[in-house]
């Protein structure tokens, strides 16, 4: 006679069993990052949040540094040489806390620290990246210019040869961690077409003014970056980069990041709309009860771990080194627009509540709107997406 062995029990944190496919590293990992987001980001996010402001960044950066997130799936130079399925649960665990935490992290590692890494010399990344990756000194990645967001080949920064020195001229927009930079990634114009330099703090002529008003990200350092006449000595230039490739395989790295870390916000107003509408009662029982409220969490579950599953399986892919833009498009894409349906929803079991600070939706629907667009809008990836399937591109 055969003994059927008993089934796990249903898991409403892990209905399709995601963890299942995770090693025991992965999942201490994540684990980590979870405990660090609930004792040194949960207790003030939202107060943070509605201030519009990230205090004692530098201190949290140290912090994120000695828990080994920053650059985490970058090899040496002080760099943990993690996994990309690793960053990518730290990513979700980040912006379960806020996406302003995230995009922290992930400018600093993805963007910074990995254009210094891939195309810096070896005197920039010794100078650099063991202090970024210990988080005592922070990088910020300027491109986006005020008049050119999706067409960076438009971007009217310029360097220009002056002896044996560059001189920079241009604003930069939209600039996580300007403000509180060590060293700001700049990429510029130059006869011999786009290239990167690296522009310390403080250096004459470079000015970070934090941007304000913001509607979105508020517990996050925005800033607009302004080069005036910068004089940098030859060894600024990121010699490895040359053309518009080296900075959009930054952004690649940052948006690998969003696909997983989109899920990390819509996993939060998920779990806040199930939890109220297991407590809210109207018309004598909790709303949980009612089908119309139960179609809603089916929707919501189905789509936060249908994106978690592509994420975990896009991360897999690039570990094995098979992972094309044009995939982490898809996934940026699909987790983004589907975080953000799934957060308003929550707000429609929510109620009026929805709104309140009190609760996290709100506060992630916002931030969304801003990850929606940000290392690609949604129309720049459906175009990318419809060039790869068609063969034909339509943005050009």
């Amino acid at each position: 006679m055969t003994t059927r062995t008993p089934l796990p029990r249903f898991d409403s944190a892990d209905p399709i069993g995601i963890d299942d496919c995770l090693t025991a590293e992965e999942a201490e990992i994540r684990a980590t990052v979870r405990r660090f987001c609930a004792d040194r980001v949960a207790p003030g996010i939202a107060d943070w949040y509605e201030q519009g402001r990230l205090p004692d960044v530098r201190e949290l950066a140290r912090e994120l540094g000695r828990i080994g997130v920053l650059g985490m799936h970058l090899d040496g130079y002080g760099c943990a040489g993690m996994s990309a399925v690793d960053y990518g649960l730290a990513c979700l665990e980040l912006e379960a806390a806020d996406s302003g935490i995230r995009s922290l992290v992930s400018v600093q590692g993805s963007l910074a620290m990995f254009a210094l890494w891939r195309f810096g010399s070896e005197e920039q990344k010794q100078a650099w990246l063991p202090d970024m990756a210990a988080g005592t000194a922070i990088g910020c990645f300027g491109l986006t210019e005020p008049d050119n967001g999706s067409d960076p080949a438009a971007m009217r920064t310029r360097a220009r040869r002056d002896g044996s020195d560059w001189v920079l001229d241009g604003r930069k927009m939209w600039i996580t961690n300007g403000s509180v930079a060590s060293a700001a990634i700049v990429w510029a114009q130059t006869e011999d077409g786009v290239r990167g330099f690296v522009v310390p703090a403080g250096t004459p002529g470079f000015t970070a003014v934090d941007m304000a008003h913001k509607g979105s990200l508020r517990a996050s350092v925005t800033s607009e970056l302004v080069l005036d006449g910068v004089r940098l000595p030859a060894d600024a230039l990121l010699p490895g980069a040359q053309g518009l490739g080296g900075p959009l395989s930054c952004l690649n790295e940052a948006r690998y990041g969003i696909v997983w870390g989109s899920m990390g916000a819509a996993r939060s107003a998920f779990e806040c709309a199930l939890d109220y509408a297991g407590s809210r009662v109207q018309f004598g029982k909790p709303i949980a009860s009612f089908q119309l409220t139960q179609a809603k969490l089916a929707d919501m579950a189905v789509e936060l771990h249908k994106g978690i599953l592509l994420a975990l399986h896009l991360g897999r892919r690039k570990d094995a080194a098979r992972l094309r833009h044009e995939q982490v498009s898809f996934g940026k894409l699909n987790n983004v627009r589907e975080a953000l349906d799934i957060c308003r929803t929550a707000r429609t079991i929510l109620g009026a509540n929805g709104i309140s600070y009190e609760y996290p939706v709100m506060r992630h629907m916002a931030n969304l709107e801003s990850v929606l667009t940000y290392e690609g809008t949604s129309e720049m990836h459906t175009l990318v997406l419809g060039n790869a399937l068609t063969g034909t591109p339509a943005f050009r």
